[in-house]
């Protein structure tokens, strides 16, 4: 009798969890107007940037890959800076005591200033290649 109430008991207390969610997720509205409409223009930008560089470039291939390597340009920038910062902590600060960590730190930092290098000039060789590669 026992574990019949228990059970029951658990039964009704994980239907109510799920009924007293789903009420309030239906009267909560995910997001508001405002932002609603900041994310519709951001899309918006975002397409026109995209159509711009399919002009550009007189192709929809060629153009959305220009307009990847310009994402990538402009993205590689902090995360290269942030790896530097990083490999530079291992090896000044952490790699004083653990020799193995030093050697890690500078290599670190080698890869991210070349993957920085790599992400600057892609855009540029790409450039250079559709405008006078194709003619």
């Amino acid at each position: 009798m026992k574990k019949t109430m228990i059970i029951i008991t658990i039964i009704l207390l994980v239907m109510g969890l799920f009924l007293m969610a789903s009420t309030t997720y239906a009267k909560e509205k995910a997001i508001d107007d405002k932002t609603e409409s900041k994310i519709v223009e951001i899309k918006d930008n975002v397409a026109k940037s995209l159509d711009d560089y399919k002009i550009k470039y007189g192709s929809d291939t060629y153009g959305t890959v220009a307009y990847i390597l310009n994402l990538v340009r402009i993205y590689s920038i902090p995360v290269c800076f942030l790896g530097i910062a990083v490999g530079a902590i291992h090896q000044y600060i952490i790699g004083i005591r653990k020799l193995d960590t030093l050697e890690r730190g500078m290599a670190f930092i080698v890869t991210c200033v070349t993957l920085l290098i790599i992400c600057q000039i892609l855009p540029l060789a790409f450039a250079v290649f559709v405008k006078f590669g194709r003619g």
